[in-house]
């Protein structure tokens, strides 16, 4: 998922090998092809012989003062999608470990020939960043090119924790924070939507996140997402459907996942909050508890008090501009609910991200855009049908624009009928609350 802007701009091409299609990445010097580098479809690589051994994008350096050094090709594709332009990859990736041989000569290091072979672009540089993977080899590789380099000018990256126990290997794994806009008519789905991705993310990399999701109740938030969680209703169906209602026991596990998964910003007085109480929070989560995402559902729950020569726009702007600063500096992707305007001779159809209420900021600043939106009239469609539609993406590692249709299983998602049984015993739900614990009583009963 690297842009075509990226791969013309690194004369990535391909070739025809025998009965199949391989890349090639092109090695230059001043724009002159010194040497190149096959991939086949199962990651099989090998390179011209008898070519000087060089850095991959080394004109990329030609007048830096700060490079980066990552471990492969991609890598260094990568970190240009991320805005990174002052970096250059190894053409050998990295030894199966530390060397203790001491060579007499630039001559006899043969293995690293390509740093004396661009001596003239490191000595310019004033700091060398180390964004080599974070497994042995890639520890190793780091602690060669230092050797070598100079420590003094070394700076070496730890890249972020996927979960509680592994970290992300190289730059190509890892998403910087960035900021979504999610938007759609009421009652739509944006935020059973959300809630739905934010346990998929969990499941699957296990991120925590920060909640400020002001139209939920907090009892009826925490059943939604132990219901997603766990795949199954918290009541009773009500559909005349055998469905399996969660057991004591799943119950029980989910408040534990609940507790660890997801802290809650709540303003419990009568005052609206503002974004920088939010974000302050938030903060705090991040450092305290490792959230990598925040949700703030929706726009119009804030308090957004401006100077009486400011408009409303310039608000707009100055928000998001402080907010993407936050996802940036924290690694944590925000998304960030935003209604539409009353939308006048509307048709139906799902809304265009200009339509938010306040600004075409909204679309022009956020790196995703997202409408939400629900079919209200049988006579065009379903109507438990919902529809996704990606309407922007910067970064196109993350992937590409474009609609996805989605059916809402109300059977497996449970009835909100209250003549549904509860269960019978107390429930007793700890989420953390601003810095507290909040409990939840729920007596038993129909």
């Amino acid at each position: 998922m690297i842009s075509e802007k990226t791969l013309a701009r690194n004369s990535v091409m391909q070739k025809t090998y025998g009965d199949q299609f391989i890349i090639a990445f092109t090695y230059r010097r001043n724009g002159v092809l010194v040497s190149c580098k096959y991939w086949d479809v199962n990651k099989n690589f090998w390179q011209e012989e008898d070519t000087e051994k060089i850095f991959y994008g080394v004109d990329d350096i030609k007048e830096a003062s700060d490079i980066i050094i990552v471990e492969g090709e991609i890598d260094k594709l990568s970190m240009e999608e991320a805005g990174f332009y002052n970096c250059v990859s190894v053409p050998d990736g990295a030894p199966g470990s530390v060397s203790t041989k001491v060579f007499k000569s630039d001559e006899e290091d043969i293995k690293y020939q390509y740093l004396w072979n661009c001596k003239e672009y490191l000595e310019k540089a004033s700091r060398i960043i180390l964004a080599t993977d974070g497994d042995s080899p890639g520890l190793a590789l780091a602690e060669e090119l230092a050797r070598r380099l100079g420590r003094e000018r070394c700076w070496r990256v730890k890249w972020p924790k996927k979960n509680e126990v592994d970290h992300f290997k190289d730059a190509n794994e890892v998403v910087p924070g960035e900021l979504t806009i999610v938007t759609g008519v009421p009652n739509s789905g944006k935020s059973e939507w959300i809630d739905a991705l934010l346990c998929n993310i969990n499941r699957s990399v296990g991120w925590r996140f920060a909640l400020c999701s002001m139209e939920n109740k907090v009892r009826e938030h925490a059943r939604k997402l132990l219901e997603k969680h766990i795949k199954k209703p918290f009541f009773d169906a009500g559909y005349g459907e055998s469905i399996e209602r969660m057991s004591i026991e799943e119950f029980e596990l989910g408040k534990k996942w609940l507790s660890e998964t997801f802290y809650l910003i709540r303003c419990e007085n009568d005052s609206l909050p503002n974004i920088k109480w939010v974000l302050d929070l938030a903060k705090a989560a991040v450092l305290r508890h490792g959230v990598r995402g925040l949700v703030i559902d929706p726009y119009n729950e804030l308090d957004h008090q401006r100077p009486a020569n400011q408009t409303e726009t310039e608000y707009v702007s100055q928000m998001l501009t402080i907010i993407k600063r936050f996802a940036q500096h924290h690694s944590c992707h925000v998304w960030f609910v935003a209604h539409p305007r009353q939308l006048h001779h509307w048709d139906g159809g799902p809304p265009n991200m200009y339509d938010i209420s306040g600004s075409a900021h909204f679309i022009n600043k956020c790196d995703n855009g997202i409408v939400i939106h629900r079919n209200r009239n049988p006579d065009t469609g379903p109507v438990d049908q919902v529809q996704v539609c990606v309407r922007k993406v910067r970064n196109k590692v993350i992937g590409t624009t474009g609609d996805a249709f989605l059916s809402y299983d109300r059977c497996i998602f449970g009835s909100k009928d209250l003549n549904c049984a509860w269960f019978c015993e107390r429930v007793y739900i700890n989420l953390w609350i601003t810095g507290v614990y909040m409990d939840v009583d729920e007596t038993s009963g129909k």
